[in-house]
C-alpha cells in the first residue's frame, strides 16, 4: 500500500474527529450558545449539508488543478474555518463556520478518494478505500473522545483549537508524501465526468448510501444525551462509549475493507443486519452495560459496511473520476443530514431519546430494501448482458 494512502488516511483523522466530535459536546455547547440540544444537533446536520453541497461543486471546480495543491488549499481554508469557529461570539456564526469547513472536507474528501483510487491496483481499492475511511475510524476511536474530554474540562472551543493544530499537522504530511502530478487539462471534460450519472445503478447505489448512513447517524448524533439520560451512564463515561464506538467501527472497516472486493454484497446485509440488532436493543434496553455493549456493535456493523459501499459505486460508475469519489462523499452526507434531522424531529414530537434507535431501525429496514432491489437490477442487466454476448462465448462462460 502507498505511504501516501496512509497519510490521507490520517488527514482524514482531522477532519473526521471534527466532523463527529460535535456529538460528545452537544448538551455544553447547547448551555453555553443558549440553544436546546436538537438545534445544537442542527450543527452536525450543518456540516453534512455542506458536505452534500461542497462535494460535487469542488469536485468539478479543482478537476483541472493538481490534486496535492488542492488537498493543501482545501486543508488551509478547513483549519481557518475551526479558529473562526473557536472565536465565535454566538450560534449563528458558528453555524456558519461549520458550513464552511464542511465545504473544505468534502473537497478533501472527493479528491483524496480519486488520488487513492488513481495509486492502487483495481483488486486493491478495497483495502485502499479502507486504510482512507480508516482514518474516520481513528478519529472515532482517538479524536471524538479526547475532542469530548477537552469540551467537558476546557470547552468546547478548546477542542476547536485542537482541530484547527491538527489540521496543520496533515496539511505538512500532504505536502511531504502525497506525490506532485500535473493534470493534463487539454484531457479533462465536465461532461465526460458527469457522464456517470446517466447510470440509474450508480443513483441506487449513491441511495443506499445516503440511506445506511441516515440509519446509523440519527443514533449516533444523540448517543451522548441517550446514554446518560435513557441509560443512566455517567457524563464522565461518555467519551468511553463513544471510544468503544470508534473500536468497533475499526474491527468493521479492517474486516470489511478484506470482504469488499471479493463479497460485496454479502458484506452489506451482513452489516446492515448487525446494525438493525444493536439499533434494536438501543430502543429496548435502559440499562448502560447493555447499551455501551449496543454501542460498540453498531460501531462495527456501521464501519463494516462502508469500504464495500464505496467499492460498489466505483464499479457500477466504472471508473476513478473524482466525480465518484464526490457522489459518494455527497450520498454518505446525504444521509449524516438526514439521520440527526429525523432525529430531532422524533424528539421534538416527544417521543423520548429512545425514539431516535426506532428511527434508524426503521431507516435500516429501507435500507435492505434498497439494497435488494439494487441487487435485483443488477442481476438483470447482467442477465440481459450474457444474452447478448455471441454463442460461443456464452458457452464458454
Amino acid at each position: 500500500m502507498p505511504l501516501a494512502v496512509f497519510v490521507l488516511g490520517l488527514s482524514i483523522f482531522a477532519l473526521g474527529t471534527s466532523e463527529f466530535m460535535i456529538t460528545g459536546l452537544l448538551p455544553g455547547m447547547a448551555t453555553d450558545l443558549g440553544v436546546s440540544i436538537p438545534d445544537a444537533g442542527l450543527l452536525i446536520s450543518a456540516f453534512a449539508v455542506g458536505m452534500v453541497i461542497g462535494a460535487p461543486l469542488l469536485a468539478v471546480g479543482t478537476l483541472r488543478l493538481p490534486r496535492r495543491t488542492t488537498l493543501l488549499a482545501l486543508l488551509v481554508v478547513f483549519g481557518a474555518s475551526h479558529v473562526v469557529g473557536a472565536l465565535s461570539p454566538g450560534y449563528a456564526l458558528l453555524f456558519a463556520t461549520r458550513v464552511v469547513s464542511a465545504l473544505a472536507c468534502a473537497g478533501f474528501w472527493a479528491v483524496a478518494a480519486a488520488t487513492t483510487i488513481s495509486l492502487v491496483p483495481a483488486a486493491r481499492r478495497g483495502r485502499a478505500l479502507a486504510v482512507l475511511v480508516g482514518g474516520l475510524t481513528v478519529a472515532n476511536i482517538a479524536g471524538v473522545p479526547a475532542g469530548t474530554l477537552l469540551g467537558q474540562h476546557a470547552g468546547w472551543r478548546t477542542a476547536f483549537w485542537a482541530v484547527a493544530a491538527l489540521t496543520v499537522v496533515a496539511a505538512a504530511g500532504v505536502l511531504a508524501f502525497v506525490p506532485h502530478t500535473a493534470v493534463d487539462a487539454s484531457a479533462v471534460r465536465v461532461r465526460t465526468e458527469l457522464s456517470v450519472f446517466r447510470s440509474g445503478r450508480v443513483w441506487l447505489a449513491l441511495g443506499v448510501i445516503a440511506l445506511s448512513q441516515a440509519m446509523v447517524f440519527a443514533t449516533f448524533s444523540y448517543l451522548a444525551p441517550l446514554l446518560t439520560t435513557t441509560d443512566g451512564l455517567p457524563s464522565a463515561q461518555v467519551p468511553l462509549a463513544l471510544g468503544l464506538f470508534g473500536a468497533g467501527a475499526l474491527i468493521g472497516i479492517t474486516a470489511g475493507g478484506k470482504l469488499a472486493d471479493a463479497h460485496p454484497f454479502a458484506t452489506l446485509y451482513g452489516s446492515f443486519g448487525l446494525a438493525l440488532v444493536a439499533l434494536t436493543t438501543l430502543a429496548l434496553t435502559s440499562d448502560a452495560v447493555v447499551a455501551v455493549v449496543a454501542v460498540l456493535v453498531l460501531g462495527a456493523a456501521g464501519f463494516a459496511a462502508n469500504p464495500a459501499l464505496n467499492v460498489r459505486a466505483y464499479s457500477v460508475a466504472g471508473g476513478t473520476s473524482t466525480m465518484v469519489g464526490a457522489s459518494t462523499t455527497a450520498g454518505f452526507n446525504v444521509g449524516n443530514t438526514a439521520g440527526p434531522w429525523l432525529g430531532g424531529v422524533a424528539i421534538n414530537a416527544g417521543l423520548g431519546l429512545p425514539s431516535v434507535a426506532w428511527v434508524s431501525a426503521g431507516l435500516g429496514v429501507l435500507t435492505l430494501a434498497a439494497l435488494t432491489f439494487a441487487r435485483q437490477v443488477q442481476r438483470s442487466d447482467d442477465a440481459r448482458a450474457v444474452s447478448v454476448l455471441p454463442q460461443e462465448h456464452q458457452t464458454v462462460h
